[in-house]
């Protein structure tokens, strides 16, 4: 990924010494179905979500591929925490999107966590001053410890056409259902939010296909500044650092506990000298590389585009998707590889490598980063096709 800054250094240092506090917390993140406290103590304290709040609100607007680097590390110690923590942080970026008044409001104290549900199935109404929100949203990841919801809604116009507007909420105005009952990502704590006659104000909403584009309103990182990125690029790169960082994970754990490990109801003494486990674990060693590559070039070419104050041509956002894409299967099938070999005390609650297994398997089946669908996206646009997706 290049370089790094100073201050991106200085995150990346207290995150990895908190990776395995992270970790031994997983069986407490699973039994409450929600991260624990402490993680979120230990992540606010290391400046985590400063790292996309614009410096004019105290924050650190770091470059995204620094941003990359700190959840890729997180999800080291904990893919649920991660898995949060590029909600918050990547919807910290999405409130740049809006007027100044608004980011006013969201950034007032300099770290703030913002969870998000894209999935439109709510409406919002006209009234005076701007709009009224009802509407549930399912699978909103870190809603639980989020500060403000970014949510999805339709505005039906006169004519019968919907409209797409993204509305940003105070978390404290909505309600979260207790029903994140799932054998994956379980600490995420992604339950259903409901809001219930909210009122929203006009300078809260903005309109998604504006937001996609990166033409809303009179938001202040328009041009070369090089934080303008575009939504499905931050979204996409963020989520698959939580991929890769447990993937890393796995592959830790798995090589460090070999030593002295037989493989039961065979002669062997010790699994490290069967040729099928070296096979596999320099396999896996190579797919996480291949991903990180990927990963470097993607993060490489947004930096360019933004530092340009230019958005990636329609050839370019397509090939991130399907890369994105592409990297998160790699990460999968190398610890599932790993995971075909490890056996049977692996599935030992207390055993973390089964719990980056399942995270991973799990996560790789979220709509907008499950691989088929991305390569799908970039194969329709390589083949001279239309990519029949908005979200790029």
């Amino acid at each position: 990924m290049g370089s790094i800054t100073a201050e991106a250094e200085r995150i990346l240092n207290a995150v990895r010494e908190i990776v395995p506090t992270l970790r031994n917390n997983g069986v407490e993140a699973e039994d409450r179905r929600w991260i624990p406290d402490e993680n979120v103590k230990l992540l606010e304290q290391a400046d985590v979500f400063r790292m996309a709040v614009p410096r004019r609100f105290g924050g650190l607007d770091l470059p995204l591929a620094d941003q990359v680097r700190v959840l890729t590390e997180i999800a080291r110690g904990c893919g649920s925490t991660s898995w949060v923590s590029v909600a918050w942080v990547s919807g910290a970026w999405l409130a740049t999107l809006y007027p100044d008044k608004t980011q006013e409001e969201i950034f007032a104290n300099g770290s703030v966590r913002v969870s998000g549900g894209f999935t439109p199935s709510a409406t919002l109404v006209p009234t005076d001053g701007g709009y009224i929100l009802n509407g549930s949203w399912r699978f909103n990841s870190g809603c639980r410890g989020a500060d403000w919801d970014l949510l999805a809604a339709l505005i039906e116009h006169p004519g019968g056409e919907y409209q797409p507007m993204y509305a940003m909420v105070p978390m404290s105005e909505l309600t979260i259902a207790d029903d994140w009952h799932v054998s994956a990502a379980i600490g995420t704590g992604s339950s259903t939010t409901t809001a219930t006659d909210v009122f929203v104000p006009a300078h809260r909403v903005a309109d998604a296909a504006e937001a996609l584009a990166g033409t809303t309103g009179d938001r202040s990182n328009t041009g070369a500044t090089g934080r303008n990125y575009g939504l499905v690029g931050v979204v996409m790169a963020e989520s698959v650092a939580t991929y890769i960082g447990m993937a890393k994970a796995a592959y830790e754990l798995f090589v460090a506990q070999l030593p002295g490990k037989g493989i039961a109801y065979t002669n062997w003494a010790e699994q490290s000298q069967h040729p099928l486990t070296q096979i596999r674990v320099a396999t896996a060693a190579n797919k996480i590389a291949a991903a990180e590559a990927l990963a470097d070039g993607y993060l490489r070419l947004l930096q360019e585009r933004a530092d340009a104050g230019v958005q990636p041509t329609l050839e370019e956002r397509a090939a991130i998707r399907g890369q994105c894409g592409f990297a998160i299967q790699l990460v999968k099938e190398a610890v599932e590889g790993l995971h075909d070999i490890s056996g049977g005390s692996a599935i030992a609650r207390k055993a973390h490598f089964q719990r980056f297994y399942r995270d991973l398997e799990g996560l790789s089946l979220h709509g907008m980063m499950t691989p088929n669908a991305n390569l799908e996206v970039q194969g329709r646009v390589l083949l001279g096709l239309s990519p029949d997706t908005d979200l790029l």
